[in-house]
C-alpha cells in the first residue's frame, strides 16, 4: 500500500486538482491512502476569519463568503451540472457551521485555541470531501475518511501531540477489518481527542498525518506532492543556482527540515525512520522530475562532503557567563529548565569548554518571555556578581551546512569559514554536533542571503565563479570598459570560469542597480533612466544588496569618491580604481586602506594609478616580496606629457599640441592637472609609498617649467590664453633640447627616500630618448637589476589601455 500527500499549492485551483486526479488514474493497480491539505492560502483566511470575529471586526463575514465562493467555483469548474448540486449543498452546510462557530466567538469576544482548530480543521475537511467526489466521477473506486475518527491526540490544541498507541491500533483496525476502497481520501492536519474534540497537528500537519498513516500501516513508500521538485540543495529563492537532491538520509532530511527547508517538517520523518518506510518528494506540477528520495541507506558520495545548506532567520542570543559559573555543576540543567518550563524552543546551544558562559538561540517572538525565565532563575546569582547580567544579541541568523559525509572528509569546516571569511561575513557563534553531521553558524540576519550563496557556491557550485561588479565613472574609461567586459564574457566564461555581472552604473548624474545584471548592450539607456546620483545612497544599496564576490570600480577623477573606499572595504567590497586620489592623499589615509583591505580580505587594487595597463605597481611588488631592494626609480610616468613633448616639434605651437591630445582623449579633461605636475607627483608618490617611505605630496620637489601666470589662471579658456602668451617662451625650450641634439622629457625621480619630478633634456643614450608617441617608461635600479636597469615601457595613456588595466586589476581581483 502506498500513501500519497497532496499540499495546498498542489489543490490551489481547479486546474490542479484535475492533474492531481489524473496522476492517481495513472497509478499502478493498488491500494492508495491520499492526504490533502487545504485549498492554497484557505488556512490563513480561516484563521483571519476567527481572530477578526474575536475583535467583533464584520470583515470576517466578508472572508466566510470569498472562502464559500472558491469551494463553489472549484464545483462548477470541476464537476458536470447534473453533479453539482448536492456538493453545492455539502459546502454550504459546512459553511454554515462555520459561521455560526464564528458568530459565537464574535459574541463572546474570545478565540480560544480549541475554537481556533475547529476552525481550521474546515479547509482540510472540504477538500478531501470535494477530491474524493472528484475521484469518484472519475470512475475510481474512493472513499473519503474523516482523520478525527483515526488519529488520536492530547487536547494541547493548536499543536496536539498524537497518541500512536492508539492512533495505530485504530487505524490498523480500519485498514485491515474493512473492505476498504483502492483511493481513501483524509483530510491532513486534523486529529481529535479521546473526547472527540478536534485538534491539530501544528506546522506540517499534513505531512505528519500522512507520515502516521504510513507508518501505522507499514506502507511501501509515502509520496509527498508539493510545488517544488523535492528538497534543494538551498532555498531557491535566495539562491538560484540551487537544485534538487536526488537522495538523503533520513537524518540529513530532519537536520534541514530543522533550519528551514519547508518541503518536510522534522515530525514527518520520524513515524516512517522507525519503519524504514522510505518518502519521495515530488512536483505535481512536473511529474517528470525525480524528485528526492529520503530513506535510511542513500547512495554515498564520498567526494560531496555537505548535502544541503539551511538556515533560521530573525534569533537573538542569549549568553549567561561569569566566573561564579566555572566549575559549578547544574548552571546548564537550571538554565534549560527554566526555559523548557516557559515552553521556549531553544535552536541553538554552545557553551565555552572553560564552563565561564553558555549561550542560547531562541526565535527573536520567544526572547522576551526567555529573558524573563533567566533572570527570574538567576536573579540571586547576579545580583550577588557570580554571574554577569544576561547578553542578548537581536538581528541575527543561523546558517547550517548538513551532511552525512562530512565526518568521513577533513576539511569542511574549515572551507565552510574561509569562504564566509573571504566574503566579510562575521560569525558569531559556531555549534557542531557529536555527530559531525551538521555545523551551524550565527551571523548577522543582513548577512543571509550573502552567505547561503556564498557556502552555495563553495560546496555545489562547480565554475564559473559569480563576480558582481558597482562601476562609478562611465566616461572614457568607463565606457571602453563596460565594452570590454561585454565583449570577454564568454571568454572569461569558458577559460576562467568567471561570471563577470555589472550589477550597478553611476555617473555624476544618475545611477541604475539590477540585482539579476545589467544588460550590457543597452546599459546608457537604463542608466538615463536611473535614479539620481548620491553618494550616500549609492554606498546604502550596495551594502544593503550585500551580494558575494563584490568589488567597487572607480573611473573617476572625484575626490568625493575615492574618500568612501574605506566603507567598501570594511564591507568585504573589494575596490578598483584608476582614481590616484586615494593613494595619494595625505599618508594614515592610504595605509588606513592597505590595512582595511588585509584586515577584511577585500582586495584593493589600483594599477593604473601609476601605468595605465602597465605592470608598474605590480613588478615592484613582486621585486620587494621577492627580497629585492629599490636602489632608485627613474619614470616618464605620463603618457600625455609624452605624446605632448613628442609632438612639440617643427611649426607646431606649444597650445597646438596640447589641444590635440586633449582631443585624442590622451590627458585629463583638464590638461592642467597634467601639465602642472601633479599626476606625475602622485603616481612617484604612490611608487615610493609602495616601496614603503611614508611621503607626503608636499616632500615631493617639483621642478615647474609652465610660466607663472599659467598656475594662476582661474579657468581653462584662460590657461590656453596663457600658453599663447607664452609661445616664444616654449619655443626656446624647444630650440635649447634641440641643438644639443636632446629630447625633453617630464621624468620622477625617486632615490635615497626623495623624489622629484620635472622636465628635462636627455641625451641619445638615455633610455628615455627613444620614447615615442604616449608611451610610458619606467626603469627600476635595484640590488639585483645594479648593472642594467628593470625596464617597463608602453602605452601609459588612452581610455582603451587604461580601461584594460582597470580590466585586468579587476581579473586580478577574482583570485
Amino acid at each position: 500500500m502506498q500513501v500519497l500527500k497532496f499540499g495546498g499549492s498542489s489543490i490551489a485551483h481547479s486546474n490542479s486538482i484535475k492533474c492531481i486526479c489524473s496522476l492517481l488514474e495513472k497509478k499502478p493497480k493498488g491500494k492508495y491512502a491520499i492526504v490533502v491539505s487545504a485549498l492554497g492560502n484557505i488556512t490563513d483566511q480561516l484563521i483571519n476569519c476567527g481572530k477578526f470575529a474575536s475583535k467583533r471586526k464584520n470583515i470576517y463575514k466578508n472572508i466566510l463568503e470569498k472562502i464559500e465562493k472558491r469551494h463553489i467555483k472549484i464545483i462548477k469548474d470541476l464537476f458536470p451540472i447534473t453533479y453539482q448540486s448536492h456538493l453545492i449543498g455539502w459546502i454550504k452546510k459546512n459553511m454554515n457551521d462555520l459561521e455560526n462557530l464564528c458568530d459565537g466567538i464574535f459574541q463572546v469576544e474570545e478565540l480560544s485555541k480549541r475554537s481556533l482548530d475547529k476552525i481550521m480543521s474546515f479547509g482540510e475537511l472540504s477538500s478531501s470531501f470535494l477530491i474524493s467526489e472528484k475521484l469518484k466521477q472519475s470512475g475510481l473506486n474512493t472513499k473519503c475518511k474523516d482523520s478525527r475518527d483515526l488519529i488520536v491526540t492530547d487536547s494541547q490544541f493548536g499543536c496536539a501531540q498524537v497518541d500512536f498507541i492508539n492512533s495505530n491500533h485504530r487505524i490498523n483496525k480500519y485498514f485491515h477489518e474493512n473492505n476498504v476502497s483502492d483511493y481513501t481520501v483524509f483530510p491532513g492536519f486534523i486529529g481529535a481527542t479521546i473526547n472527540n474534540e478536534t485538534t491539530t497537528l501544528g506546522r506540517g500537519g499534513s505531512d505528519y498525518t500522512a507520515s502516521i498513516l504510513a507508518a501505522a500501516i507499514s506502507a511501501n513508500i509515502l509520496e509527498i506532492w508539493t510545488d517544488v521538485s523535492g528538497m534543494m540543495t538551498a532555498n531557491p529563492k535566495i539562491v538560484n543556482q540551487a537544485f534538487p537532491i536526488k537522495e538523503i538520509s533520513y537524518e540529513e532530511a530532519m537536520e534541514l527540515s530543522h533550519f528551514g527547508a519547508k518541503v518536510i517538517y522534522p515530525p514527518t520523518i520520524q513515524p516512517v525512520m522507525k519503519r524504514n518506510i522510505p518518502i519521495k518528494i515530488k512536483n505535481t506540477f512536473s511529474t517528470i522530475d525525480s524528485g528526492t528520495l529520503i530513506y535510511i541507506n542513500k547512495n554515498t558520495n564520498i567526494s560531496q562532503p555537505v548535502t544541503g545548506i539551511s538556515g533560521i532567520q530573525n534569533i537573538s542570543l542569549l549568553t549567561l557567563k561569569g566566573s561564579g559559573m566555572v566549575g559549578v555543576p547544574g548552571y546548564s540543567k537550571r538554565l534549560f529548565e527554566a526555559l523548557s518550563l516557559e515552553k521556549i524552543n531553544v535552536i541553538f546551544i554552545t557553551q565555552s569548554s572553560s564552563e565561564h558562559s553558555i549561550t542560547t538561540g531562541v526565535h527573536d517572538t520567544d526572547l522576551m518571555k526567555a529573558k524573563k525565565a533567566i533572570y527570574n532563575e538567576f536573579s540571586q546569582e547576579i545580583k550577588q556578581k557570580y554571574i554577569d547580567p544576561l547578553m542578548i544579541e537581536k538581528k541575527l541568523c543561523i546558517i547550517a551546512v548538513v551532511g552525512d559525509n562530512m565526518k568521513n572528509l577533513h576539511g569542511t569546516s574549515g572551507k565552510m569559514f574561509s569562504a564566509l571569511g573571504r566574503n566579510s561575513i562575521n560569525v558569531r557563534a559556531i555549534a557542531q554536533g557529536s555527530t559531525e553531521k551538521n555545523i551551524s553558524a550565527v551571523i548577522r540576519k543582513e548577512d543571509f542571503k550573502k552567505a547561503l550563496n556564498t557556502l552555495h557556491e563553495a560546496f555545489f557550485e562547480s565554475p564559473p565563479k559569480q563576480i558582481n561588479l558597482f562601476i562609478c565613472g562611465v566616461g572614457q574609461v568607463g565606457s571602453k570598459l563596460i565594452e570590454q567586459i561585454r565583449k570577454q564574457k564568454n571568454y572569461l566564461l569558458k577559460e576562467l570560469k568567471l561570471q563577470v555581472r555589472i550589477i550597478g552604473l553611476a555617473n555624476s548624474k544618475k545611477m541604475y542597480f539590477n540585482n539579476r545584471g545589467i544588460n550590457l548592450t543597452q546599459w546608457n539607456h537604463y542608466l538615463h533612466k536611473g535614479n539620481k546620483m548620491n553618494i550616500h545612497s549609492l554606498m546604502k544599496k550596495v551594502s544593503r544588496l550585500n551580494l558575494r564576490n563584490s568589488l567597487f570600480v572607480d573611473n573617476t577623477a572625484s575626490k568625493e569618491i575615492a574618500m568612501i573606499y574605506d566603507n567598501f572595504l570594511k564591507n568585504g567590497v573589494g575596490v578598483i580604481t584608476c582614481n590616484k586620489i586615494a593613494c595619494s592623499s595625505n599618508y594614515e589615509h592610504y595605509k588606513k586602506l592597505k590595512i582595511l583591505s588585509r584586515h577584511f580580505k577585500a582586495p584593493f587594487l589600483f594599477e593604473t594609478n601609476v601605468g595605465a595597463s602597465l605592470p608598474v605597481i605590480s613588478t615592484l611588488n613582486d621585486l620587494i616580496n621577492s627580497g629585492d631592494k629599490i636602489n632608485k626609480i627613474e619614470a616618464v610616468l605620463s603618457g600625455s606629457l609624452n605624446f605632448i613633448f613628442n609632438h612639440f616639434i617643427g611649426k607646431e605651437s606649444f597650445l597646438e599640441v596640447v589641444k590635440y591630445a586633449q582631443l585624442k582623449g590622451f590627458t585629463e579633461p583638464d590638461p592642467r592637472i597634467d601639465l602642472n605636475g601633479l599626476d606625475v607627483m602622485r603616481k612617484i608618490l604612490i611608487l615610493a609609498r609602495e616601496c614603503g617611505n611614508p611621503l607626503e605630496i608636499n616632500d615631493i620637489n617639483q621642478k615647474n617649467f609652465l610660466p607663472e601666470s599659467c598656475y594662476e589662471s582661474k579657468s581653462l579658456e584662460e590657461f590656453y590664453q596663457e600658453l599663447y602668451k607664452h609661445n616664444n617662451y616654449f619655443f626656446e625650450i624647444r630650440y635649447n633640447a634641440e641643438k644639443n641634439n636632446k629630447k625633453l622629457r617630464f621624468i620622477a625621480r625617486y632615490e635615497n627616500g626623495t623624489a622629484s619630478v620635472g622636465l628635462e633634456s636627455v641625451n641619445q643614450t638615455h633610455p628615455f630618448f627613444q620614447l615615442e608617441g604616449k608611451d610610458n617608461m619606467v626603469l627600476y635600479n635595484t640590488f639585483r637589476y645594479s648593472e642594467q636597469p628593470l625596464i617597463i615601457k608602453g602605452a601609459g595613456a588612452g581610455a582603451e589601455v587604461t580601461a584594460s588595466g582597470v580590466f585586468s586589476d579587476i581579473i586580478k581581483a577574482t583570485k
